[in-house]
């Protein structure tokens, strides 16, 4: 893989965030992209390319098949939508709600001294 935007992830900064935080990454990149399709296409085409390399440099190094599914599914559907004739019916709105949630996740996990419970967790349930 040639890695164009970001050479610095090659050499193990990525690989040490959680897949919760390289999605909330990669979704800056996403949105950045969907944010400026109508202002600015070749800014729009730049975040774009950024948001597919770091799914691609994050497809590298994940090792589980949830992760692993999620990943292919995310490029297949961002990609049907921004370059071809979305066949998913994906739309922007939904693509922020997608990533907002990678957002909200790691900046608690940022500013909290608290593990953030895995997705399957149930408050109260043991």
């Amino acid at each position: 893989m040639i890695i164009k935007y970001h050479k610095e992830l090659n050499k193990g900064i990525w690989s040490t965030y959680t897949i919760v935080e390289k999605l909330a990454n990669i979704g800056s990149e996403v949105i950045r992209a969907l944010n400026w399709k109508s202002k600015n296409a070749e800014i729009s085409r730049l975040a774009m390319e950024r948001a597919l390399e770091l799914i691609d440099i994050t497809l590298s190094e994940e090792k589980g098949e949830g992760a692993l599914k999620e990943l292919c599914r995310l490029r297949e559907t961002l990609v049907d939508f921004y370059y071809y004739s979305n066949t998913y019916s994906s739309t922007a709105d939904s693509f922020h709600r997608y990533f907002l949630s990678f957002t909200h996740a790691a900046q608690m996990k940022r500013f909290s001294k608290e593990p953030i419970p895995p997705a399957h967790y149930t408050p109260g349930v043991k």
